[in-house]
């Protein structure tokens, strides 16, 4: 009765929107006659819908898989915001194209070689006590095992560190409750060396192991010189979480192949497949980070390519690494809200393993072992530890959790399901099918201390049919799910077209605070100011011998210098300061035949260099289109041959004005300053100093009027002299700064109505 009750509301509401709209030319009966929607599927588009102007309640940060990137977007529209340039170029925010970005790229060279290619995998938000604090995203490149670091006051890729011990790592990226770490794992065995070492010593020479990268959350960087890696057998290290609460101190890693088998089809040997499950169990790996820390600082470590490595021998002496077997070919494992429990998922069970932290710390004082590995390390028993086990379906892979207590959601990669259980009591509580073959799934927070719930989202591998057909690769599909209720609600297919999404976070969007400019003349990948900004009026260009060095700037709607000059074969760098003020006044600058292709955002400065190895024309252009005159923000590469002499002298080009166009001109400028300061009048009568969008906005509007200024001073001095064709032109670009004043001062004004502004008493 109730659904019953909430869906004729829903609908009489809904009807009544409809037929009081001037725009509406159907019922809604008749819209979900014509396109053959229930009610189930208009309540789950009304939980999602987000009215214009509407924000999502959460920014989720999902991996881009073979992109390399980062994609971004918003729950519960599922609206996509933006992809973020990590470990690939993307053209668009210019990264890969600007020296700045190409910097943090280089970063991330393996064995001296440029790599423009990562599998991101496994995002992680930065923490305080447990909780995403909003100012930090880490990611991981499972092909060249590699951590990125996103500052979330930009969203923009800051850092990357290459493991110099591993040849993968699909086991990062991970955080301790302070973000003091991020965890990174080794998964496929290898030689630590960057030496051949054959197969046939793989027991004694490949290794695998997790590192705990340092970062200072100050600085917003990775200290690979304070970072550290305990070295693991050869074994597949997968997954890795860590403790919270009680279990803080700690981490967990999983890990498959402890068989150490190595395969050879073309060897007349069985698969890697079959031998690396031919056991019943694999092992958890069970670490005191924290412990570890403090053998570092007191040298009890070694140095292995400029790594601090914790041997085994080391750990197990120390008491720092422990065994614990699991279900095998395990994949997730996760440690719940209070870290009193950590949730094992093995692929080929189809149970879920839940041990207790407290029993392991009682088998770890008593030196409870039922043995040792291969490597001295000890081996608690299962039995000693477990909690409970629970019977959820084929293929359980990943586990998140809900606000609400004991409660768990784990993905069913056989079954193409998710299993709501309790944790606690071990029982199943919900499942709804999803499609097809989810891998990850993600809750709100759903790895945090304080887990929100709400909505679940669940990655998955397939969508088969879900979509129109797009050719033989499929986009993924992320289904949001309403978790909120008694039995879990389908809401929403999305198609993921960037890649194979490994796994994602979701933030509380109130939790993060984005700029919306730089400060002026910023060197946004170093957080500092930049050693080339410009600033209006100081643009200039610099010729040495082999070299056209230029320092300008871009504001609507010219991009200053309009003409270099330079010879073939000189080297060309290219500065660009955004002089703009207000919010989303970026611009580009594109280059025919040069790769250039920059993303300047307001306050930014970016550089590009590269050889101008053939004489030509090359015009270039702004690509962002940020007003009226977009098209006409544009300028000319002119590259002369070598020994070039000019033949033809300077002429005037284009149209011929006179007096009296220049007259007209002027009376529109002094008509459109009218508008000008009717706009001003209002807003001063605000109080718009209490809304910084508009005071910025203000700033910049105040920009364009001193520019409008000069340029008005040009034609006066121009028209005293009677060249009226100078006068004219001046006089255009002085009512271009005005009606560039006169936008921003609209649309400063609209907000100010929109938002609520209150006159000055």
């Amino acid at each position: 009765m109730k659904l019953k009750r909430r869906w004729a509301l829903t609908l009489g509401i809904a009807t009544a929107l409809l037929n009081h709209s001037a725009m509406a030319n159907n019922t809604l009966e008749e819209v979900m006659q014509a396109r053959g929607l229930t009610q189930k599927d208009v309540l789950a588009a009304a939980k999602t819908y987000t009215p214009t102007g509407g924000r999502d309640e959460y920014l989720a940060f999902s991996s881009g898989g073979q992109s390399g990137q980062v994609l971004v977007y918003g729950i519960p529209s599922m609206r996509i915001l933006k992809y973020i340039g990590v470990f690939t170029p993307e053209p668009w925010q210019g990264y890969g194209f600007d020296e700045e970005s190409k910097a943090v790229l280089a970063q991330g060279r393996v064995n001296g070689k440029d790599i423009n290619y990562g599998d991101a995998h496994h995002p992680a938000a930065s923490e305080t006590a447990g909780d995403y604090d909003g100012k930090y995203l880490f990611i991981n490149d499972k092909a060249n095992p590699r951590i990125a670091v996103i500052d979330l006051h930009d969203f923009e890729t800051k850092q990357i560190v290459t493991n110099p011990l591993y040849k993968s790592a699909h086991g990062g990226a991970f955080v301790t409750e302070n973000t003091e770490y991020v965890i990174e794992s080794a998964q496929y065995a290898a030689p630590y060396s960057k030496d051949y070492v054959p197969l046939e010593e793989f027991n004694d020479q490949y290794r695998g192991g997790v590192t705990y990268w340092k970062f200072n959350k100050e600085k917003g960087r990775i200290e690979p010189e304070n970072s550290f890696t305990v070295e693991l057998p050869p074994y597949s290290q997968d997954l890795s979480d860590a403790g919270k609460g009680p279990s803080s101190e700690w981490s967990f890693t999983n890990s498959f192949c402890t068989e150490r088998y190595v395969g050879g089809i073309e060897r007349g040997r069985p698969p890697f497949e079959a031998g690396c499950s031919a056991k019943d169990t694999d092992f958890l790996q069970m670490i005191h980070w924290k412990k570890a820390a403090e053998l570092v600082a007191a040298g009890k470590a070694k140095n292995i390519n400029g790594m601090n490595v914790i041997l085994m021998e080391t750990a197990v002496a120390e008491g720092i690494l422990f065994l614990v077997p699991e279900p095998k070919s395990p994949h997730g494992v996760d440690v719940t809200p209070d870290g009193s429990k950590i949730v094992i998922n093995g692929k080929l069970d189809t149970h879920v393993s839940v041990y207790s932290f407290e029993k392991l710390m009682a088998a770890v004082d008593a030196k409870k072992f039922e043995g040792k590995d291969a490597y001295g390390i000890p081996i608690i028993a299962m039995q000693d530890v477990l909690h409970t086990q629970v019977e959820l379906g084929l293929g359980p892979l990943h586990t998140q959790f809900d606000a609400k207590q004991c409660v768990a959601y784990t993905s069913l990669y056989v079954d193409s399901t998710i299993a709501r259980w309790n944790y606690c009591e071990g029982k199943v509580l919900d499942k709804i099918s999803i499609h097809y073959n989810v891998g990850h799934l993600m809750t709100m927070g759903g790895d945090t201390v304080n887990p929100d719930g709400k909505y679940l989202v669940s990655l998955n591998k397939l969508a088969i049919d879900r979509f129109n057909p797009v050719g033989p690769l499929h986009p993924q599909n992320h289904q949001l799910i309403d978790i909120s209720g008694d039995k879990m609600e389908l809401l929403y297919d999305m198609p993921v077209p960037l890649g194979e999404p490994h796994y994602v976070v979701a933030i509380k969007a109130d939790k993060l605070k984005p700029a919306i400019r730089y400060q002026s003349g910023w060197n946004s990948r170093t957080n500092q100011p930049s050693a080339f900004k410009t600033r209006a009026g100081r643009e200039k260009i610099e010729v040495t011998e082999g070299k056209v060095e230029v320092f300008g700037s871009t504001i609507r709607s010219h991009i200053t210098p309009e003409i270099i000059e330079a010879t073939e074969g000189d080297e060309v760098i290219i500065h660009l300061t955004n002089l703009e003020r207000a919010q989303d006044e970026t611009h580009g600058f594109a280059m025919y035949g040069q790769n250039v292709q920059l993303s300047i955002e307001p306050g930014k400065t970016v550089t590009t260099r590269f050889i101008a190895d053939k004489a030509g024309v090359y015009p270039y252009y702004c690509t962002e289109f940020c007003s009226a005159l977009h098209l006409e923000m544009q300028g000319y590469l002119l590259v002369k041959p070598k020994g070039y002499q000019a033949t033809v002298s300077e002429g005037k080009a284009g149209a011929v004005y006179t007096k009296a166009e220049y007259d007209k001109q002027v009376a529109t400028n002094i008509e459109t300053q009218g508008v000008i300061d009717s706009v001003v009048g209002f807003i001063t009568s605000q109080n718009y100093q209490d809304f910084p969008p508009v005071v910025a906005s203000v700033e910049d509007a105040t920009d364009q009027l001193n520019f409008a200024k000069e340029a008005k001073a040009k034609a006066d001095a121009a028209a005293a002299k009677g060249d009226w064709q100078n006068g004219a032109l001046w006089a255009n670009q002085w009512w271009q700064y005005q009606v560039k004043a006169a936008d921003i001062g609209l649309r400063a004004k609209a907000y100010l109505q929109e938002h609520g502004s209150k006159p000055v008493k």
